[in-house]
């Protein structure tokens, strides 16, 4: 299994056309043969922070996803709308 989670603050006046993307990307993404979660979040107490939890069966699941050519468009969107140059990722190790 490949497990990671995405973090990003959209830009003030931003986050609701953030989160709509992201759903979007998500429907997207879900659809994957290697995607096995994709669940994006809002922060409650900063709903301009956005966190995502990733799994794909394998590497070469997870890098079918970053190939695939909707990825792209919404790495494009995402640079002019957060605080951040880009999704910031920490990759996991499942224990047991």
């Amino acid at each position: 299994m490949k497990v990671l989670y995405a973090e990003f603050t959209a830009l003030d006046g931003m986050a609701e056309d953030v989160e709509w993307r992201l759903l979007e990307f998500a429907e997207s993404v879900r659809n994957e043969p290697g995607n096995v979660t994709f669940a994006p979040h809002r922060r409650v107490n900063h709903p301009n922070k956005f966190f995502v939890y990733e799994v794909y069966r394998d590497e070469a699941a997870f890098q079918e996803h970053l190939a695939a050519p909707y990825q792209g468009p919404f790495n494009d969107f995402l640079a002019g709308a957060i605080e951040e140059p880009k999704s910031q990722l920490t990759f996991l190790n499942l224990l047991g």
